[in-house]
C-alpha cells in the first residue's frame, strides 16, 4: 500500500471544503462549540456507512444504483437549501429562533453527508488506487477508510473549534444575526454545489 501518498491525498481531499465542512462550520458559527463537534458527530457516521458501501460495492452494482443515487443527492440539495432559507429567516428574527438540539445538530450533519453519493462514489473510485497487487486487498481497503475516515474526524472537528472560537469571541447579537446569514449564504451555496457536482464528475 501506498500509505504515504494516501495521506497526503486524503489530507488534500478533506481539507477542500465540501457540503460537510460548510455545515459544519456553520452550525458552529451561530450555535457553538459543542453543536458543531455534534454535527461532526453525524457527518462521521455517515461518512462510515459510505465507505462500507464503497467498499463492498462493485462498479457495476454502484452504475444499476446510479437513479438512486441521483435522488439521493436531490434530497440532500433540498435539504441543504431548506436549512439556507431558515437561517436567513432566522436572521431576520433572531429572538424567535429555537436552540438547537444535540440531537438536531447530530442529525443536520448525518443527512447532509448521507445525501450526497457523490462521496460514496469518490471512495469507490479513490482507495482502490492505493491497494497494491501484492496486498490483501478487503484489508488494505478496510485500514484505508480507517485513516480517511480518523483524518477526516480530526480535520473536520478542527473546522468546528476554529468557526466556535469566533463566535465566542463575537458574541453580540449584531455578530449572531451576521453569522446566520453567512450560515444561510454557506447552505445554499453547498446546495448549489451539490446540485452542479454531476457536471464535475
Amino acid at each position: 500500500m501506498e500509505l504515504t501518498a494516501f495521506v497526503v491525498a486524503a489530507l488534500f481531499v478533506i481539507l477542500i471544503p465540501g457540503p460537510n465542512v460548510l455545515v459544519i462550520v456553520s452550525t458552529s458559527l451561530v450555535h457553538g462549540r459543542w453543536r458543531g463537534l455534534q454535527t461532526v458527530a453525524g457527518t462521521s457516521t455517515a461518512m462510515i456507512l459510505q465507505l462500507l458501501i464503497a467498499g463492498v460495492a462493485t462498479q457495476s452494482l454502484l452504475q444499476l444504483a446510479g437513479v438512486a443515487l441521483e435522488w439521493l443527492k436531490w434530497c440532500g440539495v433540498a435539504y441543504l437549501f431548506y436549512l439556507g432559507i431558515r437561517h436567513l429567516t432566522d436572521a431576520a428574527a433572531p429572538e424567535t429562533t429555537n436552540a438547537l438540539s444535540a440531537a438536531g445538530s447530530f442529525s443536520r450533519g448525518f443527512w447532509v453527508s448521507l445525501t450526497n453519493p457523490k462521496t460514496i462514489l469518490f471512495f469507490s473510485a479513490f482507495l482502490p488506487q492505493f491497494v497494491s497487487d501484492a496486498t490483501n486487498y478487503g484489508y488494505a481497503i478496510a485500514l484505508l477508510s480507517l485513516i480517511f475516515w480518523l483524518l477526516a474526524v480530526v480535520l473536520d472537528s478542527g473546522y468546528a473549534l476554529f468557526a466556535s472560537a469566533i463566535q465566542q469571541r463575537l458574541r453580540r447579537p449584531a455578530f449572531t444575526r451576521g453569522a446566520r446569514r453567512v450560515a444561510g449564504g454557506f447552505y445554499i451555496g453547498a446546495s448549489a454545489l451539490l446540485a452542479l457536482s454531476h457536471q464535475r464528475q
